[in-house]
């Protein structure tokens, strides 16, 4: 193997963006096989969406974040997923698997614990309030002020979308968009320390 094709050569941009991409294009695989075949994860066969203090509703931790309601429900979720995946992976790999980890479960969890029994929460928005407030609050962690840059540009596009941790229209997880903030802004605590600004390389 020469050096050009060691992917551990790659510039960590190139790494960042090819993560990112690949985690989108697989939601919206997962997207298409649920609609191809009338419903595989909405209920038809077995439903993966959290459903709180349900025995069925504990697999939703797990595979919630990787489901949605539909093309549109995805549709809104994809760019802010690529933009803050982006950004997030620009830390490493490791750190960001560290991240999502946190928001994921804590997201999952509090939801299944916490939120109102009637519902059945899916989708990765609890990503996109997850990544977004660790993002925000981790150049704070680390003294980093680069990274306190990053986030108030974050802040400027994306902050509006905050208000959704709020309860709002019905049919929206707002316990989701809750709690995957607070996986997030619990994440940057623990692991934003040290989290430097890499250089592109």
């Amino acid at each position: 193997m020469t050096a050009s094709a060691d992917p551990t050569t790659r510039p960590r941009w190139q790494v960042a963006l090819l993560v990112s991409f690949g985690f989108v294009a697989l939601l919206w695989v997962l997207e298409i096989l649920d609609t191809i075949t009338g419903g595989l994860f909405d209920g038809a066969f077995f439903e993966a969406g959290v459903r709180p203090r349900s025995t069925e509703g504990l697999r939703g931790i797990v595979l919630a974040p990787l489901l949605h309601n539909g093309f549109g429900h995805l549709a809104g979720n994809t760019v802010p997923l690529l933009v803050l995946g982006f950004v997030l992976l620009m830390g490493g790999v490791a750190r960001a698997l560290a991240v999502t980890a946190v928001v994921w479960v804590v997201a999952g969890a509090g939801v299944w614990l916490l939120a109102p029994g009637d519902g059945n929460h899916l989708g990765a928005s609890v990503l996109v309030f997850g990544w977004l407030a660790y993002l925000l609050l981790r150049g704070i962690v680390a003294r980093d002020v680069r990274q306190v840059l990053v986030g108030v540009v974050l802040l400027a596009v994306y902050g509006s979308v905050l208000w959704g941790v709020l309860p709002g229209a019905p049919g929206i997880s707002w316990q989701g968009h809750l709690f995957g903030a607070l996986g997030g802004l619990g994440a940057a605590v623990v692991l934003g320390r040290g989290a430097r600004t890499p250089q592109l390389t």
